[in-house]
């Protein structure tokens, strides 16, 4: 989607300058740059990206060129929250966050279906509250 809106926008640009031929070439290289964007990044973060709840602990995997490991166990989980965007609430999309008191920051799953992140939430309100402890 931001491919597009940069597409746009170097559009609206060159047609207020009268289309000229370095307008043309930078099209040319923002859409096929777009386009392999489009292709490469779905089936990138289907291969990379993953996460689970058990018992005992929230892992997520994430990444682009480094990829990075995260483990919260339950018991250190302290809020949890979910975040949609105008643009994932016209696709269904949600994100949740499962704050800790680690250095490393929040636990982040990005780009759930709605009603998958309702149940996540659901069901991860549902462990820390029964499992013992001050999450801190």
């Amino acid at each position: 989607m931001s491919g597009s809106v940069v597409v746009l926008v170097e559009l609206l640009f060159a047609g207020m300058s009268g289309f000229p031929s370095p307008w043309r070439g930078v099209l040319i290289a923002t859409f096929i740059l777009a386009a392999l964007h489009a292709i490469i990044m779905p089936r990138w973060r289907f291969n990379v990206h993953r996460w689970e709840v058990t018992d005992e602990a929230l892992y997520t995997r994430a990444g682009w060129f480094s990829v990075h490991w995260r483990i919260a166990p339950i018991s250190r989980i302290q809020t949890i929250d979910s975040h949609r965007s105008v643009g994932e609430r016209i696709f269904g999309l949600a994100n949740v966050t499962a704050t800790t008191a680690s250095a490393a920051g929040p636990v982040r799953i990005h780009g759930l279906d709605r009603q998958l992140a309702d149940r996540l939430l659901d069901q991860l309100a549902v462990a820390t509250g029964q499992t013992p402890g001050d999450a801190t």
